[in-house]
């Protein structure tokens, strides 16, 4: 399977670990197959192997050079109708305060790299990676997680728009 290198990104093969260097910055990524090879032309990269697992490595190849020439962007928003909520970013953590009139706020980690940019009842959630965009956005899914009440009542919460 070969993988097109893009314009302005460069890409560097040592055994399985592959690094991509773009516009938005620089990912690294070391894969565990085993009876995989990872090759570098002029203009692609070559993933030998089994089909399946050469298949997923190419998907990941692609999902790098997305992140570091375009980056990825997730668009959260707050949502309450018994309590504000308030949120805020603190070191490698997300902070949601006033939650079900909570004294104590819930933490969310954030990965990597993210950045959270919060405006109002709007969340930003970008990065380079994929990955950890995608977690990020899960565990600010997973902190606001209502348990113990009738979710069809109690709808406040942190969800995903775009």
């Amino acid at each position: 399977m070969t993988v097109e290198i893009p314009d302005k990104v460069e890409l560097s093969v040592e055994g399985l670990t592959v690094s991509v260097k773009g516009e938005k910055g620089k990912l690294s990524r070391t894969f565990k197959a085993m009876d995989v090879t990872i090759e570098k032309g002029a203009k692609e990269v070559n993933v030998k192997g089994e089909r399946s697992i050469a298949g997923a490595i190419e998907s990941h190849i692609n999902n790098m050079f997305t992140g570091v020439s375009k980056g990825y962007s997730k668009n959260m928003r707050i949502v309450y109708s018994h309590f504000p909520i308030t949120v805020e970013t603190k070191g490698e953590f997300l902070l949601v305060k006033n939650f079900l009139g909570e004294k104590m706020p819930r933490k969310a980690h954030i990965i990597g790299k993210t950045k959270v940019d919060a405006k109002g009842k709007d969340i930003v959630v970008s990065g380079i990676d994929k990955e950890d965009v995608g977690q990020t956005v899960a565990n600010i899914r997973e902190a606001t997680k209502i348990r113990g009440k009738d979710p069809r009542v109690f709808q406040d919460g942190i969800y995903v728009v775009e």
